[in-house]
C-alpha cells in the first residue's frame, strides 16, 4: 500500500507526485531467468516530496528483501582501495584504534573485511546466508535487523559504526537510527553514506529511480534525518565524483545543566542577604515579567516581600502566579512606600532604576539583579 506522510518527519507528502515512471524494474536484485518471464511484470514507481522536511522519496512498499544487504559494487578493486584508505583515515581521526566498531548491513563483509586488525570489527546482517558466509572468512558477524529503536545489539556498547548504502532501503529509518544510537556508547560516532540526489538533481539522472531504494537523501534531509535520531552532524561531503554522500556523526550529549544550580544557589544568597538588611514586608520588586516571576517562585521570597510593582496597567491588581504576591502600579511607592527596591526588569532594568531615583526620591535603596547576581544601584 502507498505511503502518504514521510518515512522520516511524518508530515504529509504533497499531494501531486514529483513523479511517476510506469512499468519498472520492480527489484534491482533478483533477476527472472527464462523459467519467470511469463509471470514478471514490472511495477509503477511513485516519486514524493515531504511537505516538511522535503525528503524525496517512494511511496511504494519496499522490495521484499530490503533486510538484506547485498553489494554487486564490491567486486572492484578501486573501490576496495578507496573504502580502505577512507576507514583508515576515519578511525584515525576519532581515535578508534582498539574500539568496538560495528557495520550495520554488512552483507557478505566485503567492507568489514578491510577494516584494519587493530580495531574490533562486527557487523550486523540479516541474510542468514551471508552471515554464514562472514562467519566462515573468520568476522565478527550477527544476524539481525534493526526495525527498533529499543532493540539491544549483542556486543553492544559500541564506539564507533559504518552505515553504508544501506539507509535509503529502509522504510522506517527513525527506528534503525536511533536503534544504533541506544547501541552506542556516549560520545559514539559514525559514518553514514548514502547516494547523492543533489547530483541527481544537478546532472538530471532521470534513471536513478529504482524499487530498492525508497528513500533519496540530499545533504539537507540527510542532515534533518540525522539529527531528528539523536545524531550531531559533525561532517557532510560528497565522495566518488559527487555520487555519493559522506556524513561523519557523533551521538548527540545530554546537555549539561549543572552550572545552573551553582548559579541559582549564588544568587538566592544575595537576594537573601539583601533582603535581611531591611524591615519585614519593606522591600519590593519592580518588574512583572517572565524572568521576575520565575525568580519570586525559584528563590522563595514571596513571603518577604511587599509588592511587585509593574508598569503595565493589565498586570496592575492582579497577583503573580504561583506565587501570588500582589502586582501594583508605580505610584504605589508613594502610598504604601518601602525601604528598597530589587529591579527585575531584565533589558530595562537600568531604566527602571534610573525612573526610581528621579521620581521617587534618594531614600530608596535600589539593587538590580544581574546574570552575575545583585548590584547595588547608588
Amino acid at each position: 500500500m502507498a505511503i502518504n506522510t514521510c518515512r522520516v518527519c511524518g508530515r504529509a507528502l504533497w499531494a501531486e507526485p514529483l513523479l511517476r515512471y510506469a512499468n519498472m524494474p520492480k527489484a534491482a536484485q533478483h533477476f527472472p531467468d527464462a523459467a519467470a518471464l511469463a509471470g514478471e511484470t514490472g511495477v509503477d514507481l511513485t516519486v514524493c516530496q515531504c511537505s516538511g522536511c522535503g525528503l524525496a522519496q517512494l511511496s511504494n512498499a519496499p522490495v521484499p528483501y530490503f533486510q538484506e544487504v547485498i553489494r554487486a559494487a564490491a567486486f572492484s578493486a578501486v573501490l576496495r582501495d578507496l573504502k580502505t584508505r577512507q576507514f583508515a583515515g576515519f578511525l584515525e581521526k576519532y581515535a578508534l584504534q582498539g574500539k568496538k566498531i560495528i557495520e550495520i548491513g554488512c552483507g557478505r563483509g566485503e567492507f568489514l573485511a578491510l577494516l584494519p586488525p587493530d580495531v574490533q570489527a562486527y557487523g550486523l546482517e540479516y541474510s542468514a546466508a551471508s552471515v554464514a558466509a562472514c562467519v566462515q572468512n573468520g568476522l565478527r558477524v550477527s544476524r539481525g535487523y534493526l526495525d527498533g529503536g529499543a532493540a539491544v545489539l549483542a556486543d553492544a556498547p559500541f564506539d564507533a559504526f559504518l552505515l553504508l548504502m544501506f539507509l535509503e532501503h529502509m522504510p522506517d529509518p527513525n527506528a534503525a537510527l536511533q536503534g544504533i544510537c541506544n547501541n552506542l556508547n556516549d560520545g559514539g560516532v559514525g559514518l553514514i553514506e548514502v547516494p547523492n540526489f543533489d547530483m541527481l538533481l544537478r546532472d538530471k539522472l532521470f534513471s536513478e529511480f529504482i524499487g530498492d531504494h525508497l528513500l533519496y537523501f540530499s545533504r539537507e534531509t540527510l542532515r534533518t534525518a540525522l539529527q531528528l535520531n539523536g545524531f550531531d552532524v559533525l561532517e557532510c561531503h560528497e565522495l566518488r565524483d559527487g555520487y555519493v554522500i559522506a556524513a561523519e556523526v557523533r551521538k548527540r550529549a545530554r546537555l549539561d545543566v549543572s552550572s545552573f544550580q551553582a548559579c541559582q544557589a549564588k544568587i538566592q544568597a544575595a537576594i537573601d542577604e539583601y533582603i535581611g538588611r531591611f524591615p519585614a514586608n519593606k522591600v519590593a520588586v519592580w518588574g512583572a515579567g517572565h524572568q521576575a516571576l520565575a525568580m519570586i517562585a525559584l528563590t522563595k521570597i514571596a513571603g518577604r516581600i511587599r509588592y511587585v510593582i509593574d508598569s503595565a496597567p493589565f498586570k496592575q491588581g492582579k497577583f503573580t502566579p504561583a506565587t501570588h504576591v500582589p502586582v501594583v502600579a508605580p505610584n504605589t511607592l508613594r502610598s504604601d512606600p518601602v525601604d528598597a527596591v530589587i529591579v527585575m526588569a531584565a533589558a530595562y532594568s537600568d531604566e527602571v532604576a534610573g525612573i526610581l531615583r528621579q521620581h521617587y526620591g534618594p531614600h530608596i535603596h535600589i539593587a538590580i539583579l544581574r546574570d552575575f547576581g545583585l548590584e547595588a544601584v547608588g
